[in-house]
């Protein structure tokens, strides 16, 4: 009886022993880390130099109680905060919004105005600490509160580093949360990579996400593929805009997934930096960092299980190792419990301490690329990028990401890939330990972390407190010089900051917008 084969859910056929054969088309490179195509990675000394960032995703409730954890995440050795906004921020209603009601404060915090952004970042000072915040079509209000925010404070904004998310291609792909139509939405984010090139120098524009994709079901093939094309999307849209790449292209970076396949993610993340260099000297890139792709990657949220959620400390430790061996730039790890819940504050403190294990405990950080040469890794980079271009030239023949997504194409492929890897779980030939396999009778229970609903109804007390003291002539002034500048062709950025420090609320910006744009259905 032959034995079965060994398939990744990429479908790459892993075979029983790898040599030296395997890898003669890499032979006689030598690539050294810190050169192009940056294979293995884009500093020559990576950790030994600095070691990757490490983030805690947190935000929940109001402000006020975000505010805390991040506090506490700071004197725990957080080395930078990564802000969870909640449902209603993310798609531009304030919190008294009919349609908020039951999603306040519940999958983040809730921000309906630069008030909020003071509390949440009450007795931190932005210019100290590197923020990233996952936020896509209200990217740009919310990137407006926290530059108000660090001007109130007397910042230098030369000196603000951080990130947003600000990536609405794979809100159409995979998670849902766009607003506009994706034209208008492009202009958005070529404003503000625009506007960040002089006035927010250090700010990364734009985090182009795989995560979501891969939650969404896809493979890591079809991750890096459909991630990489909405980059190139990006790029031609500001060069198209008359943006110059060398100055741009630095400020952009990624945002992966790291799933349990602990080598098949290795090689994803090898072969994702390999095909952006060429990507973007295609594109006309010289500067050698606009070449470097830069990455944040998070453990997989649709990896953990609801059954024996203590499993997921291991799983998240295999990821946060595939992500430090493949040469992230920072790290989140997901709390055990994150199948049930909001995270405890208990399970926050494990997640980052298994970032602190593996980068003074394991030695994965010690020697530069630890795994090249590996006749497997080495194989498997090969192998994923070959399949990873082979997607990206169908979507080429389309027109591009836009026409891809506008014709269902990315969300077919996802779902197919959903299907059958949930296929592959019913039927056994995927073994998830705790769930279809070494299952036990009877489970403790884990205490979850429970958002109050009356979190909207002080959201919308603060709000008509506010409404009531700011200056309600200025305000309209700032609403209505919005949609002038987005009717004609002004950048959109400094309208929306003057509204911002007026104290608009986040609804109101994202209802004059409406009023142009439309809502993409």
């Amino acid at each position: 009886m032959s034995e079965p084969k060994r398939i990744t859910d990429s479908g790459i056929e892993i075979k029983k022993c790898y040599t030296s054969s395997d890898i003669a088309a890499t032979e006689g490179r030598q690539e050294m880390p810190g050169e192009f195509p940056y294979t293995r990675g884009v500093q020559q000394d990576m950790y030994r130099g600095k070691l990757w960032t490490m983030r805690q995703y947190a935000g929940f409730s109001t402000a006020a109680e975000s505010n805390k954890r991040y506090h506490y995440l700071l004197s725990q050795g957080v080395m930078g905060l990564s802000v969870a906004f909640d449902l209603p921020t993310q798609i531009g209603y304030d919190s008294n919004h009919d349609l908020s009601e039951g999603e306040v404060g519940k999958v983040g915090v809730a921000i309906d105005s630069l008030e909020d952004m003071e509390t949440l970042f009450s007795g931190i000072k932005l210019e100290e600490v590197s923020t990233s915040m996952t936020i896509n079509a209200t990217g740009f209000i919310l990137l407006a509160m926290y530059v108000a925010q660090a001007k109130k404070q007397g910042a230098d904004l030369k000196k603000i580093t951080g990130t947003i998310q600000n990536d609405i291609l794979k809100e159409y792909a995979a998670r849902g949360t766009y607003i506009y139509p994706p034209k208008p939405s492009m202009r958005i984010i070529t404003d503000i990579f625009e506007w960040c090139s002089t006035d927010l120098p250090k700010w990364n524009t734009i985090s182009i996400s795989g995560y979501h994709i891969r939650e969404a079901g896809s493979t890591a093939v079809q991750e890096i593929a459909f991630t990489l094309s909405n980059g190139k999307a990006y790029v031609q849209a500001a060069l198209a805009k008359g943006l110059d790449i060398n100055v741009f292209g630095k400020r952009l970076s990624f945002f992966f997934n790291a799933h349990n396949n602990l080598f098949e993610e290795i090689a994803k993340f090898r072969a994702a930096r390999r095909m952006w260099a060429k990507m973007m000297k295609e594109l006309g890139a010289t500067d050698e960092k606009a070449l470097m792709l830069r990455f944040h990657t998070q453990t997989g949220g649709a990896t953990l299980t609801a059954q024996q959620p203590l499993n997921n400390i291991s799983r998240v430790t295999i990821q946060t190792l595939s992500a430090v061996l493949g040469g992230t730039q920072s790290l989140h790890t997901n709390g055990y419990d994150e199948a049930l819940s909001l995270p405890t504050e208990e399970a926050a403190r494990i997640a980052l301490r298994t970032q602190q294990i593996v980068a003074f405990e394991s030695g994965a950080a010690d020697t530069v690329d630890p795994l090249a040469g590996s006749y497997f890794v080495e194989s498997l980079t090969s192998e994923v990028e070959a399949k990873a271009w082979d997607l990206v030239h169908k979507i080429d023949a389309m027109g591009g990401s836009v026409n891809a997504i506008e014709e269902g194409f990315m969300q077919d492929e996802i779902a197919r890939s959903a299907y059958e890897y949930q296929r592959n779980i019913e039927s056994g030939n995927k073994i998830i330990v705790g769930v279809n396999k070494f299952t036990v009778n009877t489970e403790n229970p884990v205490p979850g972390f429970k958002i109050d609903d009356s979190i909207r109804l002080i959201q919308s007390e603060q709000l008509t407190v506010l409404k009531a003291k700011r200056n309600n002539t200025a305000v309209a002034d700032s609403l209505s010089a919005i949609k002038k500048a987005a009717q004609g062709t002004d950048n959109l950025m400094p309208y929306v900051l003057t509204a911002v420090e007026a104290y608009c609320t986040l609804g109101e910006i994202a209802d004059e917008l409406r009023k142009v744009f439309g809502e993409y259905k």
